[in-house]
């Protein structure tokens, strides 16, 4: 029951993020990204609070007996934190670097833990939504993000390839991932044909 509580209050906290991220869709919300950023950052300090009265609800030695319990929110702040990272530098946030986010460790052995699955899931997520800023990039007339995201999506297609996917549910998600580069391509493709990546590349600083 306690657990459950805890976990509500993190669902909450997930949605009051993703309302804020999910702003950089609309028209002028790319101008305001930074802000945004900022702003989501301070929602992780409440996530890190959140998550220290979670690790006191159970022994330590039982994570994975009451697992199903976090896992899908948990998943779901993987993704946040790796869209906000993602629009602040255009990087993959790194495992470590998520747990040090959401204030729990990234080594099984230390505790409270960032699960390789929940990590992989929550990045996967992040390939979705950045499908859909490829697109609403375009409407924003925003030629050149859409051939970055291309870029970004096609390298972590490459990197998922190279892993062994056991978990039914992640792998069912990965296959997801072919039809979100499938949809970036076209997105490029379309700028391709109407001549504005090349807009794109002369706008971003290059020479062609």
């Amino acid at each position: 029951q306690e657990i459950r509580k805890v976990v509500q209050a993190l669902e909450q906290t997930a949605r009051e993020i993703l309302t804020l991220v999910q702003g950089v869709h609309q028209g002028p919300g790319f101008q305001h990204i930074p802000k945004k950023c900022q702003k989501a950052r301070e929602h992780f300090s409440t996530v890190r609070t959140q998550m220290e009265s979670l690790k006191t609800k159970f022994p330590a030695d039982q994570y994975y007996r009451f697992h199903e319990h976090w896992r899908f929110v948990l998943q779901r702040l993987v993704f946040l934190a790796a869209f906000v990272v993602y629009l602040e530098s255009e990087t993959l946030v790194t495992r470590e670097a998520v747990a040090e986010i959401l204030g729990i460790e990234a080594d099984r052995e230390r505790g409270f833990h960032l699960d390789i699955e929940d990590y992989l899931s929550g990045v996967l997520t992040l390939a979705s939504e950045l499908a859909r800023l490829a697109v609403n990039s375009v409407t924003a007339g925003d030629y050149s993000r859409p051939l970055r995201i291309s870029a970004f999506i096609n390298e972590l297609d490459s990197g998922f390839r190279l892993l062994n996917l056991k978990n039914d549910s992640l792998r069912k998600r990965y296959d997801g991932l072919k039809y979100d580069v499938k949809k970036i391509e076209e997105v490029v493709y379309d700028l391709s044909i109407r001549g504005l990546n090349k807009e794109a590349t002369v706008g971003a600083g290059g020479e062609k």
